[in-house]
């Protein structure tokens, strides 16, 4: 089969197309997925370059400074195995099913839960793993993943809108689920351009929610769609305070992806009894914390990256009843990979960008 095989930590050079790779096979419990499309995620770039390893302090368009650091250049802070076929969002059809699997789901189209989770311990999450990370995903022609993962979908969206859902918006789904956001609480949503962000604006919206985003100038208009009800411009001299203005008040809650300078300023932003989520840092890793804030305000603050079974199921639903569709800014052919990957560093889009592995349906 043709696949990108991720070859070793570095430049988009590292990732190999090629066309002898063998086709896996479903073991039990297990089925096999003739994808159509997997969508790109900063994980792909992180762990590429390196920059889930302590060695990268900076943004992670700096990563390249821990491209050598294989020792713990996974996303939980072990060694990564290479050769490994990247893509966590893979989209396609069942064609195989392994023993144990009702042979009634063969031709089955079916959305990918990423994390990989023990049988026996499903809310376990130090045994976790995460598709195209511990196990090969879905920028190949097939990818084999536990039947209980693949969910099938009948709604009237596409196999590329679908390819944006998996990563970014069960992410999504989970932070706003870790901070209890409710109906008519004010939420502020850095990087709300990006996958995470623009999932972030939707689902707040949805539950119904005051939204506070945060994104380029030239994009505000394309998140005021997502459902955003003031909108900040990232480049203004001090974005919490300008978001505070917009909002008309201190937020209930903080979902932030970007970290960086402007991470201490949205915990001030909080009222009290606030909480803060994150689930990345494109801007650093390493901010500063000013702990009386934390304490004197009862702050809450959360990190979300293993989420339960049902916050994927749940999503499927929304998706089933009409209410999310990710909105997709490009598609690449897998041949392609490299310029999907170089665009998506270049964070000039909004939605997902997409690979693509034969005519969408």
């Amino acid at each position: 089969m043709r696949a990108a095989l991720l070859t070793a930590h570095g430049g988009p050079e590292v990732l190999v197309v090629r066309d002898d790779v063998p086709v896996p096979v479903p073991a039990d419990d297990e089925v096999l997925i003739r994808v159509r499309a997997c969508g790109v995620n900063n994980t792909d770039i992180n762990v590429r370059v390196g920059w889930y390893s302590k060695s990268a302090t900076g943004s992670t368009a700096d990563g390249a400074e821990a491209s050598t650091a294989a020792d713990d250049a996974g996303w939980g802070g072990s060694a990564f195995e290479l050769p490994r076929v990247q893509g966590a969002d893979p989209v396609g059809r069942i064609v195989a099913v392994g023993s144990g699997v009702d042979e009634a789901r063969f031709g089955e189209r079916v959305v990918v839960d990423p994390w990989v989770r023990d049988p026996d311990h499903p809310d376990d999450r130090t045994l976790a793993g995460y598709l195209g990370s511990e196990r090969d995903g879905g920028f190949a022609e097939y990818c084999v993943v536990p039947a209980r993962n693949a969910y099938p979908v009948t709604a009237d969206v596409s196999d590329v809108e679908l390819a944006g859902l998996a990563c970014s918006w069960s992410t999504a789904m989970h932070m706003l689920d870790r901070v209890r956001l409710a109906p008519g609480q004010r939420v502020a949503v850095t990087g709300a351009s990006g996958g995470v962000g623009s999932a972030l604006v939707s689902l707040a919206a949805i539950r119904g929610a005051d939204v506070t985003a945060v994104a380029g100038r030239d994009k505000l208009d394309a998140v005021a769609g997502l459902g955003a009800h003031h909108l900040v411009a990232r480049d203004a001299d001090d974005v919490p305070a300008a978001a505070l203005a917009s909002a008309g008040g201190a937020f209930h809650v903080v979902a932030d992806v970007v970290g960086g300078r402007d991470a201490m300023g949205w915990i001030d932003a909080l009222e009290r009894g606030g909480r803060y989520v994150t689930s990345g840092a494109i801007a650093g890793p390493i901010v500063e914390i000013d702990l009386r804030t934390l304490y004197l305000h009862d702050l809450e603050l959360y990190g979300a990256t293993v989420f339960e079974p049902r916050v994927f199921a749940e999503l499927v639903e929304l998706v089933e009843q009409g209410c999310v569709r990710p909105p997709i800014a490009a598609t690449y052919p897998l041949e392609e990979i490299h310029a999907a990957q170089e665009a998506f560093g270049r964070k000039s889009h909004v939605g997902k960008i997409v690979v693509t592995l034969s005519a969408p349906v």
